[in-house]
């Protein structure tokens, strides 16, 4: 599947600090990568509806994790999945009796303007479930021959993994079994379904059914299509490695998503953990509540666009608050962005400002230590009063601050 297109990061003067970030399996922010490449998985988008503002704050969370690798001297090898074909995308299909590839193909190049509008730095693969599925099929008839996966005898060609097979599962969530029970329902799970082993067993493989695609799945798994947490796990093993730094995506991951895709990826390759930092961005609620397709409150960045709402301008107000915090969509924080980069702007215009050596030194810092970007916008605002004050000599330092906020927060002034 092919991703946007990228954009030229400026090269910094000196090197960053290596990232520490959050881990939610640790649940304390440990240091990352200090050397060689750095791999990141992060969970993409089910295409059946445009991009919504929390779908922009994540991936802005992880292009600065990109960004700071990339300024710390490593290489990246970053990989983001497309749900091309999930629960979700059929359902809003058959409701708009529309052709269910054509609007996974309408959404994901959607996605794709909104990531480009806002400066993200492309993933070095970007990968479709429907693409990857030989490959998943493989491995769930492996967790079969393992005797880690069943298949049900009501005759539906469903299978499924057992958590049995994976003693450390709840490590990464670090929830007890009430809460995971509650979240698996919730949030596409079933835990009542009859004949599994587990109510909170996920589900590997969904066998053919009237009315749904489906995909050759050999002779150990007969026709159907895989679930959502074993597509992520085989893509990621397949592309990046048996374990990678980072897990990534929003906090309504956590569980069951990936809790599963580390049970799955740790009993298929031994390896443990799966990530050594799972990291998760906060929601962006509306009014008081969380965003959402059922409370149909969702504020959708290519409508925002076509309002003439400038892309730097919202990516500024998304940077405002701590990536991990869950937070409110206002119209005053648009406000206060717009109000931001014209100041911004108007200061990297200068004919001089204050040296920009300690600003570079304070924006790395804030951003190594687990995405201060509250702080690093602080530093920034800072060096840009003193700019307007018109006191300062150093006719460099605008061009530097200017690349420092480009490299690093992916705001083009």
């Amino acid at each position: 599947m092919e991703s946007w297109v990228g954009h030229e990061v400026p090269r910094l003067p000196g090197k960053g600090q290596p990232l520490a970030l959050y881990d939610s399996a640790r649940r304390a922010v440990h240091p990352g990568p200090a050397a060689g490449t750095a791999t990141m998985y992060v969970c993409g988008i089910t295409p059946y509806d445009a991009t919504h503002l929390g779908h922009a704050a994540t991936m802005i969370a992880f292009d600065l994790v990109n960004r700071a690798w990339r300024d710390a001297g490593l290489d990246v090898a970053y990989v983001q999945n497309v749900t091309d074909v999930d629960d979700p995308l059929l359902e809003r299909a058959a409701r708009d009796r529309e052709d269910w590839v054509v609007l996974a193909m309408r959404e994901t190049a959607l996605f794709r303007e909104d990531m480009e509008s806002l400066r993200i730095i492309p993933p070095t693969h970007y990968v479709g479930a429907v693409e990857s599925i030989p490959a998943i099929a493989g491995r769930i008839a492996w967790l079969l021959d393992d005797g880690a996966a069943y298949r049900l005898d009501d005759g539906s060609g469903d299978v499924y993994f057992d958590i049995s097979a994976a003693p450390r599962f709840g490590y990464e969530s670090n929830l007890d079994r009430p809460q995971m029970l509650a979240l698996f329902a919730e949030r596409g799970g079933d835990p009542d379904r009859a004949g599994k082993r587990d109510p909170l067993d996920p589900l590997l493989w969904r066998g053919a059914r009237d009315g749904e695609p489906a995909w050759p799945g050999g002779e150990a798994l007969g026709p159907g299509r895989p679930g959502w947490h074993i597509e992520c796990a085989v893509i990621a093993l397949n592309l990046l490695g048996d374990t990678i730094d980072v897990q990534g995506g929003g906090n309504d991951l956590l569980f069951p998503h990936h809790e599963c895709s580390a049970a799955h990826a740790e009993r298929l390759t031994g390896a443990a953990p799966f990530a050594r930092h799972y990291v998760h961005a906060g929601m962006i609620g509306l009014d008081g509540e969380k965003m959402s397709k059922s409370k149909g409150n969702l504020v959708f960045v290519s409508r925002l666009r076509a309002d003439g709402v400038e892309p730097m301008a919202l990516r500024l107000a998304l940077l405002a608050d701590h990536y991990r915090a869950d937070r409110q969509w206002t119209d005053d924080l648009l406000k206060i962005a717009q109000q931001r980069l014209g100041r911004w702007r108007e200061a990297v215009s200068a004919p001089a400002g204050p040296p920009a050596d300690a600003l570079l030194a304070e924006v790395r810092a804030r951003i190594a230590d687990d995405l201060d970007t509250p702080g690093a916008l602080a530093a920034v605002d800072a060096w840009a009063d003193a700019t307007l004050a018109g006191t300062a000599t150093d006719p460099a330092a605008p061009a530097l601050a200017a690349s420092i906020v480009d490299a690093l927060l992916g705001v083009a002034l």
